[in-house]
């Protein structure tokens, strides 16, 4: 499967933005996928995750009832609903997918989309 991610930007503190995750194949509903992210100099870092049928859910602590993350496996896509935004909220964004886990680990996928970047500016 080949991801592209989308949807970064620049944004004040306090506003959205809305990340998507376009997926190739016709069996994306096999994959779970996963939001990660990467501020300069840091190492990579888990967002969100959504089972394959959308059913499961992880979040991170630090955007647990700011970001939702949602899929629609008919269109190939997953988007990461981002708000309340915060400067620390600043990164790379990364989409994942994997066939056989449902994981919060960053070597639990073996498919990686390019970023998207994300500024928050104070």
């Amino acid at each position: 499967v080949q991801l592209q991610a989308s949807g970064g930007g620049l944004v004040q503190a306090g506003g959205s933005l809305r990340l998507s995750c376009a997926a190739s194949g016709r069996t994306f509903s096999s994959y779970a996928v996963g939001w990660f992210r990467q501020a300069p100099g840091k190492e990579r870092e888990f967002v969100a995750a959504i089972s394959w049928s959308g059913g499961g859910t992880y979040y991170a602590d630090s955007v647990k009832g700011r970001f939702t993350i949602s899929r629609d496996n008919a269109k190939n896509t997953v988007a990461l609903q981002m708000n309340s935004l915060k400067p620390e909220d600043t990164a790379a964004y990364y989409c994942a997918a994997d066939q056989v886990s449902f994981s919060t680990a960053v070597r639990g996928y073996d498919y990686w989309g390019q970023g998207t970047q994300v500024t928050v500016s104070s």
